[in-house]
């Protein structure tokens, strides 16, 4: 007889299941536990009579890039009715805060973070997305989105309107809302000036570098989007080729073809990747992991890879503890308490404590399970925000009081 409880595990199975076979219009998934990074599944369908590769790539909320990369050699435009087609949709969270807005430029996605409701567990919600065309790449960095615009009036820029008059086939300078207004219904104007996020006439530059720098979305996805994200929202635009993520103990690589404009160095995370890797894994296995490693970001198919599995070294090793992980200490409570604002994003228990011996308030994070997980929250930490600090076995903060100042 199934209890209470395996009756809920099995309807929450099959809605997640359910979810991942949903097409583009809010691709919706429950947030990882933390120290978790992987999303979604990876799974097959069959060409249906008069399907092409993009076709089946917009029903599962995938680019043109993607649906390409999983599956070489396959006709994009006239696949043979009935070849099994991978669907790659299951993905490891871009490296960084898992709050508001993040595009990763090299594997063309977006991914949005809604801000937790009470009582309601979190969630992910990914897209893909359109990039700025050689010459014109989408600049990286951190903005917010400053207007929600429906029904937006593109006012044409002066640079694209010069290249238009150049090419022979200029553009009016205000193109009003209608079917050719190349921002489509709905538009998030950002305040890193000249830059948007916004629908298409065109999907199918979706998952392509095709545009002028702006971040392109299918209409459906823009619009599921457009009604979540609020005014102020945070946006990171970063460019992860390499994604290194946990399930449970198991690691995986995820690796796309790195994005660049000729001339430039090609932008890779590879050696972070590996440096992570030196951190987490035992030294006796260290050089073959990283080898591994290596052959698998050769792949450039978007699928997360499995590496190995990682020991986790139990609490009761360390006396029931384990890991801590200090990231400052100041003799200035509020200093404390804004690095532990800052640091939110972490997904561990975060206190502020204080010293007997010396009275400095310490920033404090974890216990981790295991000595791994917390070198690599760290090294995490260190990359996102500067943020120096060191870690130690938990048994021995004994001598510390919580900061209540």
């Amino acid at each position: 007889m199934n209890t209470a409880g395996q009756v809920c595990r099995s309807l929450i199975a099959g809605l997640f299941f359910i979810s991942v076979l949903l097409p583009a219009q809010g691709a919706e998934f429950p947030m990882p536990a933390p120290g978790n990074d992987l999303i979604g599944e990876v799974y097959t369908v069959a060409v249906r009579e008069g399907e092409t590769l993009l076709d089946i790539a917009r029903d599962h909320g995938l680019g043109y890039n993607e649906i390409i990369a999983a599956n070489p050699g396959i006709d994009p435009w006239l696949p043979h009715p009935g070849t099994k087609i991978t669907i790659p949709a299951r993905y490891v969270l871009p490296n960084g805060p898992r709050t508001g807005i993040v595009v990763n430029l090299a594997e063309m996605r977006l991914y949005y973070y809604p801000p937790a409701k009470e009582g309601a567990p979190r969630t992910v919600m990914t897209f893909p997305v359109g990039i700025g065309q050689e010459g014109w790449a989408t600049p990286t960095g951190k903005a917010r989105i400053l207007v929600k615009d429906k029904d937006p009036v593109w006012t044409v820029p002066e640079s694209i309107l010069a290249e238009s008059i150049a090419e022979g086939d200029p553009l009016p300078r205000v193109v009003p809302p209608g079917p050719d207004n190349p921002l489509g219904k709905y538009a998030l104007r950002l305040d890193m000036v000249g830059y948007l996020i916004h629908g298409t006439n065109k999907p199918y530059g979706v998952g392509r570098r095709i545009s002028h720098g702006c971040i392109r979305m299918y209409p459906e996805d823009i619009e599921v989007l457009f009604d979540r994200v609020e005014v102020g929202a945070r946006v990171e635009i970063i460019n992860q080729p390499y994604k290194l993520g946990l399930d449970g103990d198991a690691l995986y690589l995820e690796s796309h073809e790195p994005v660049f404009d000729r001339g430039e160095p090609a932008p890779s995370n590879l050696p972070q990747v590996l440096q992570t890797l030196a951190v987490i894994t035992k030294a006796a296995r260290r050089e073959a992991i990283k080898a591994q490693a290596v052959n698998e970001a050769s792949r450039h198919d978007g699928i997360p890879h499995h590496l190995h599995d990682v020991r986790v070294d139990t609490m009761e090793a360390h006396g029931g503890a384990g890991w801590m992980l200090q990231v400052g200490a100041f003799t200035n409570a509020g200093n404390a308490r804004q690095v532990a604002y800052d640091l939110d994003w972490v997904e561990v228990p975060i206190s502020i404590r204080v010293g007997l011996e010396d009275g400095y308030c310490r920033v404090l994070i974890g216990p981790f399970p295991a000595e791994w997980q917390a070198r690599d929250a760290l090294w995490r930490i260190v990359k996102e925000g500067g943020v120096k600090g060191y870690i130690y076995p938990a048994s021995r903060h004994g001598s510390l009081l919580r900061c209540v100042s």
